[in-house]
């Protein structure tokens, strides 16, 4: 066999079976991304996220995320959460913003972002976090399951651990629309379709018995939306005036058809930009 034949296989070989990821400096950044192909850690040095005192509406959601962060930032035990509910409600703007005011307050707690395609590497992923000496949030945004997908499985690594056990830095804060992570139709299908109806569905619905906190999330109030305005208004130096601010806000959230913090947020957006204010 040729010189050229030998290289060939031994690069086939290597890409079949990468060699190991080397643990990451952690100090480079508050916050990393995890991806795959090849698997690596990549460092954010900041994070798009907003202020925790720009939240309005869900007081008691902050409020729980809040200390359960703080203690786990503090080695105590915490638990995993799963903060599920309405849309643009700001569950993934409150699992960043904790984040920054925690770690302001303990440089060494991580955000991680782990993306749900890329759930079957997060064995792999626990490994490097485990041996590290920082803690860490791993985030997984948008969290669901389909009929036919089986990522649920790999979730249970982060949740239960396996033999090995969860990490004790580390802890998951998942975001979701559905409380269950699966669709209603999805359950009753199973049900129906099933020789034994609750142990078709149970393994599924039981992973969100998982997290220890569930937090939910509603839609809003208009006293709720045109408060969350006026902190945005305060906030960046935007100065209208109360009545034209309501009424531009109203006829806004009224051609969207819905009405939440994501909705606030575009006409803030708007709003400023038609001011000439700069955000961001």
């Amino acid at each position: 066999m040729s010189e050229v034949q030998l290289t060939r296989i031994a690069a086939a070989l290597e890409r079949m079976s990468p060699a190991p990821l080397p643990t990451p400096d952690f100090s480079l950044a508050p916050a990393f991304v995890w991806h795959v192909d090849p698997e690596r850690l990549v460092p954010v040095p900041v994070v798009n996220r907003v202020g925790l005192d720009l939240l309005v509406g869900i007081d008691r959601s902050r409020d729980t995320l809040l200390d359960n962060t703080r203690r786990f930032a503090q080695g105590f035990a915490a638990n995993n959460a799963l903060l599920w509910g309405a849309r643009g409600m700001g569950k993934s703007s409150l699992v960043k913003a904790i984040h920054a005011e925690v770690c302001a307050e303990n440089p060494d707690l991580k955000l991680v972002e782990l993306q749900r395609e890329d759930l079957p590497s997060v064995g792999r992923l626990l490994t490097h976090l485990r041996e590290a000496p920082q803690r860490f949030v791993l985030f997984c945004d948008d969290l669901s399951f389909s009929h036919d997908d089986e990522h649920y499985k790999s979730l249970k690594a982060v949740l239960d651990g396996g033999i090995e056990g969860r990490p004790d830095n580390v802890v998951l804060y998942a975001t979701s629309n559905r409380r269950h992570l699966m669709p209603r139709d999805m359950i009753e299908n199973e049900r129906s379709s099933a020789i034994s109806p609750s142990e078709a569905v149970e393994e599924k619905v039981s992973l969100s018995d998982r997290f220890g906190l569930w937090l939910g999330f509603h839609p809003c109030s208009q006293d709720e939306y045109l408060a969350m305005l006026d902190r945005y208004c305060a906030a960046h130096g935007v100065d209208v005036a109360p009545d034209e601010l309501r009424a531009e806000a109203i006829e806004w959230q009224a051609t969207r058809g819905s009405r939440s913090g994501r909705v606030a947020w575009q006409f803030f957006v708007d709003l400023a930009g038609r001011h000439g204010v700069r955000i961001g």
